[in-house]
């Protein structure tokens, strides 16, 4: 509403104005009038231009009218009549030329500091090893943005943007899956920016020599001095080749899974029957599977049991256990 106000100010009140100090003819409110609108003109044109662009516009100008002072300044010191007076001729539109290309070449152009590599790898040779970089396994897992809110992982987050095309390229694949993994990692970056607690942002840095994105992703990193985030296995192999940090979620999972030492009493939830006979199987929160003796009985409950031993396998941890009160009469059962 204000601006409508403004707008009616303007080319009523200009004319009135022009009316009485410039001309009380209808030339005087013509050229109020189309003061007027020229006012009206360039308050629309700023509308749509942000305040940054705006104030980096003005700080263009001023230095291309700057520019030009050091010019007359060179002409003058020349001391060649003819070339000054050439100079002072044609001085008004060198200064209007140099202004507009300031203010063109600023806005255009300061915004794209942001984006620089310079900055970012003079960022990340002083922040060492505190900037993380994502790789696409890491981002489609999802995982690591639990990670960030938990503030485990401190630092600046990176990803490099042919990273982000992969995503692209997966979320408009054919095969479903596919297209679900890319549209979730899309997902994920995008709540990566939204957080305010870690940095994180795109970087538009490239590896011109490699059609790996693999062995781009550990150049960019190593170039950086930062660590990689991912769960990929091949990425650790070829990380360790080039001496790069990497962190790895699966490892961190493993890392905290629950600690359980035999002779240890735990409460387990019995959600089914086992593949031997009276055996119970149920889950720690991890996913790690429990094995009960004697635990059918109370499928669909808790019980108390004792753990018996602890088997690795290449797919998990599985704990043995016995039904408290039970296993007192006997000694531990290996598998």
């Amino acid at each position: 509403m204000i601006v409508w106000i403004f707008r009616a100010v303007a080319l009523i009140g200009t004319p009135v104005l022009t009316w009485f100090a410039v001309s009380q003819d209808l030339k005087g409110l013509a050229f109020g009038v189309l003061i007027g609108l020229v006012i009206i003109g360039v308050e629309y044109v700023f509308e749509n231009v942000s305040l940054f662009s705006l104030i980096i516009g003005i700080i263009g100008a001023v230095v291309g009218i700057i520019l030009s002072k050091l010019l007359d300044y060179t002409v003058f010191q020349i001391d060649n009549d003819t070339f000054s007076t050439m100079w002072l001729r044609y001085n008004i539109i060198v200064r209007y030329a140099l202004a507009l290309l300031g203010m063109v070449i600023s806005v255009k152009k300061i915004p794209e500091l942001d984006d620089l590599d310079k900055n970012i790898l003079s960022v990340g040779r002083k922040g060492g090893k505190n900037m993380k970089v994502l790789d696409l396994s890491a981002i489609v897992d999802g995982r690591v943005l639990d990670i960030c809110d938990t503030h485990f992982i401190t630092g600046g987050i990176i990803t490099p943007r042919f990273v982000v095309a992969e995503l692209h390229s997966l979320a408009e694949s054919a095969d479903h899956i596919s297209r679900a993994k890319g549209r979730r990692g899309l997902d994920i970056l995008a709540r990566l920016q939204e957080s305010r607690d870690i940095p994180f942002r795109v970087i538009d840095r490239d590896i011109r020599d490699s059609s790996d994105n693999q062995m781009k992703l550990v150049t960019i990193a190593k170039e950086l001095g930062a660590s990689i985030v991912t769960i990929d296995f091949n990425i650790n192999k070829l990380a360790a080749l080039e001496n790069v940090t990497v962190l790895n979620i699966n490892d961190l999972s493993i890392a905290l899974k629950p600690v359980v030492l035999p002779g240890e009493d735990m409460s387990v939830f019995v959600m089914k029957d086992g593949k031997e006979k009276e055996q119970g199987v149920g889950y720690l929160d991890d996913g790690t599977m429990i094995v009960i003796e004697d635990g059918r009985d109370f499928i669909g409950k808790k019980v108390d049991a004792v753990v018996q031993s602890i088997l690795q396998t290449s797919q998990g941890r599985i704990i043995f256990t016995k039904v408290k009160g039970k296993a007192s009469a006997q000694g531990p059962k290996q598998p």
